[in-house]
């Protein structure tokens, strides 16, 4: 054994085994996130193709107690109902990938649409501007009678600690929440879907604004992984010179 190794206290030898120990573990997390970027990869792949299959039939009250939201994410379904404008609840947002004037802050208007069966879903119809939301409360527009409509299936966008009370009296709220939006309006719409339905484009220029689902999945796994990999790099060498250090100390006479 060279000297420089057989001179290394216990508490050494603890350091080179831990920066080894360090760069597998940075290895590990390297290959994870190229495995986890092959993940992403071929989920946005089955997303595409699932938003251009025909419209599927729409699972029936029965069906969503024990539905899985996420499988249904960004499913073509064809529903038929009726809607309930006098129960529409506006959701707050900021419209970014709008059209000509129509972006900005605004709302979604989120429409109950009561079925045959009973129960309803709520439809995103799409975004209208702060300055024209309050027609929407109770759009007269809105479609009567009996509708055949189709829309992609969203799942509830979720609330946090941070996300504010919701303004029942004026039915306001900030998030998609189908569990939210339905506290707000008349419990004989009961049961309400655990999933909503965002509708697509209408005739420009008409509102509300339809067609604005974004199909996007945060996917920085490549850079992760080259920065888990340059920490492999990084803790041998880091060792190597350390090891260097102990076997040519500052000070030391060679003569």
């Amino acid at each position: 054994m060279p000297a420089a190794w057989s001179a290394l206290s216990f508490k050494q030898w603890a350091f080179v085994a831990l920066m080894l120990v360090l760069t597998v573990v940075f290895v590990f997390l390297g290959n994870w996130q190229l495995h986890r970027l092959g993940e992403k990869e071929a989920l946005v792949a089955a997303v595409e193709t699932r938003l251009h299959q025909p419209a599927q039939p729409f699972p029936g009250p029965a069906q969503w107690p024990s539905l899985d939201t996420g499988a249904l994410n960004f499913t073509p379904l064809e529903v038929t109902g009726t809607y309930r404008p006098d129960q529409t609840v506006r959701v707050f947002t900021s419209l970014e990938n709008g059209v000509g004037d129509i972006s900005g802050p605004g709302y979604w208007v989120m429409t109950p649409l009561v079925l045959p069966e009973g129960g309803a879903v709520f439809v995103n119809r799409g975004f209208v501007p702060e300055a024209v939301a309050d027609q929407y409360a109770n759009d007269p527009a809105t479609p009567a009678g009996a509708v055949t409509i189709e829309g992609v299936a969203r799942p509830s966008a979720g609330v946090s600690m941070f996300t504010p009370q919701a303004n029942a009296v004026d039915r306001i709220d900030w998030v998609r929440d189908p569990a939210r939006m339905a506290a707000m309006v008349d419990k004989g719409l009961a049961p309400v879907a655990p999933f909503y339905l965002d509708l697509p484009a209408g005739p420009e220029g008409v509102l509300p604004l339809g067609g604005r689902t974004v199909v996007e999945f945060p996917n920085n796994h490549f850079g992760y992984a080259l920065t888990w990999y340059g920490f492999a790099i990084v803790a041998p060498v880091m060792l190597l010179f350390w090891l260097w250090r102990q076997r040519h100390p500052k000070g030391s006479s060679t003569g």
